[in-house]
């Protein structure tokens, strides 16, 4: 994907009501009073919001007798997941590092932990005291 085509992308999926827009989409194609019915907004805003999706390659607009149906199209938002593969894996090497790091912590903790209970016990080298 063209650097331009991801910013059409990232600009039509930073709006909420967009990204719900195509969220509806993914159960089927919808008319735009269908989705319109949960935002409160009139049904020009709503199709201002489907001509940017549709700018963007989010979606596709069919025609069906009096009614224009609204599909999603996935392809875009591949391409923004490939894009963000690296940084995916980036952030996945850094929550397995501080796993490990968090492992070795529980570890010496769990040890001092055991080192501390042996001392009180009176297993730290003094004798107990008897009296008589």
């Amino acid at each position: 994907m063209t650097s331009a085509g991801l910013d059409l992308t990232f600009a039509a999926l930073a709006d909420p009501t967009r990204r719900a827009i195509l969220a509806r989409l993914a159960s089927g194609e919808k008319s735009v009073t269908e989705l319109a019915e949960p935002f409160e907004m009139s049904l020009p805003a709503v199709s201002k919001h489907l001509k940017v999706l549709e700018r963007a390659g989010l979606i596709a607009r069919g025609q069906k007798a009096q009614w224009r149906p609204a599909r999603l199209k996935a392809g875009p938002l591949k391409d923004v997941a490939e894009w963000t593969e690296p940084y995916r894996r980036f952030w996945e090497q850094r929550f397995e590092r501080l796993d490990d790091y968090l492992d070795v912590m529980k570890t010496k903790g769990e040890q001092q932990d055991r080192k501390q209970r042996k001392n009180r016990s009176g297993g730290g080298g003094r004798g107990k005291r008897t009296v008589g």
